[in-house]
């Protein structure tokens, strides 16, 4: 999330360019490919949310990208820096801090913090994001209730093993007509979307986690590592030792 006091930026999406304006909040979903554009003085607030449960509640919304706020949301942002010391941005440049060795960094410094200040700045947060959900509606892709409930399976198990007979079980369909009415509904099998959100998963711990490429397919439920090896290249298009190299030897 971006909180703009002064000057003008953009933001670059695969299908917009996104203007960021001062008395302005801005979000950016997880998993979006972004870039920069900035050629003048510009001042903001940078929020980096680290979810680290299996599902993100704002991946059922469609969001504003960007929302006018008043003067107390930035009174709860100039709070929220004050919970958090040492945490703040020693460069200005997105290369420095918008990369993997500074989350991690942050992560750790978040989990030292005493428990009253990790309460608060959560409440915080919820707070800022309530901004962003009083403009958003549900996303109207998934009319069927049996796949929504498949879906939420699905997001609560990453850890296991793939199981369309469960998944059928679930749903309360026969496993044919459970893919059939999940391909109507997401464009895609279950296998692959099962994939794709095992994926996320693994990029978030190769960035974050200290845990080896192996660990990692484990505790997704991969036993044979080159077959997880294989689908995280299919899906990010590098195999995750350089997915995890290029990530850490950003500046």
């Amino acid at each position: 999330m971006y909180y703009v006091t002064e000057g003008h930026a953009q933001i670059i999406f695969p299908d917009k360019v996104q203007d960021l304006r001062p008395r302005h909040m801005y979000i950016i979903p997880a998993f979006t490919p972004h870039s920069y554009v900035c050629q003048e003085r510009f001042s903001h607030y940078y929020i980096h949310v680290y979810n680290e449960a299996d599902h993100d509640i704002l991946e059922d919304w469609e969001l504003p990208t960007e929302i006018k706020v008043g003067k107390d949301k930035l009174a709860l942002i100039s709070k929220l820096q004050d919970l958090c010391p040492k945490m703040g941005l020693a460069q200005t440049d997105p290369l420095v801090y918008d990369n993997s060795p500074t989350i991690v960094q942050n992560i750790l410094k978040n989990k030292q913090r005493e428990l009253y200040a990790r309460v608060e700045s959560r409440g915080i947060i919820y707070q800022l994001l309530a901004g962003f959900l009083q403009s958003a509606h549900p996303k109207q892709y998934i009319q069927d209730k049996r796949i929504r409930d498949v879906l939420a399976y699905i997001r609560s198990h990453l850890s296991e093993k793939p199981d369309i007979d469960k998944l059928a079980e679930v749903s309360c369909l026969s496993k044919d007509h459970l893919i059939r009415i999940f391909k109507n509904e997401m464009n895609t099998t279950p296998l692959v979307y099962i994939n794709r959100k095992k994926m996320e998963k693994a990029q978030l711990q190769l960035l974050t986690e200290t845990f080896s490429i192996k660990e990692i397919a484990y505790h997704l439920g991969f036993d044979n590592q080159a077959y997880f090896n294989r689908i995280f290249k299919k899906t990010t298009g590098l195999t995750p030792s350089a997915y995890k190299r290029h990530a850490h030897d950003q500046p």
